[in-house]
């Protein structure tokens, strides 16, 4: 599918890319290619193939979320550089 300068001139300028004539050609070509393979993976029959978020086949990695203690105020303050009453006190970084 060919794609003319101002649709590449528009889509550099949505990402915020300033691009010179020779980036705008070259880009003009990728995207182009781009286009043409997309138009080639309308083409095939996908009526039978299930929708999936990964190729391959992942399991849950994760431990079971089981309530357990936790730290004290006073150990979670423990090594804090400084601390008022329960809270960590850290730099201002907002005027």
């Amino acid at each position: 599918m060919a794609i003319d300068r101002d649709t590449v001139r528009k889509v550099a300028l949505l990402g915020r890319l300033d691009l010179d004539e020779s980036s705008l050609e070259r880009f003009q070509a990728q995207l182009g290619a781009i286009l043409d393979y997309i138009d080639q993976l309308k083409k095939l029959d996908v009526a039978g193939v299930e929708p999936l978020a990964h190729a391959g086949d992942f399991a849950n990695v994760f431990r079971e979320d089981a309530p357990r203690p936790s730290l004290s105020t006073e150990e979670a303050l423990r090594n804090a550089p400084e601390s008022t009453g329960p809270f960590f006190v850290v730099p201002k970084i907002i005027e």
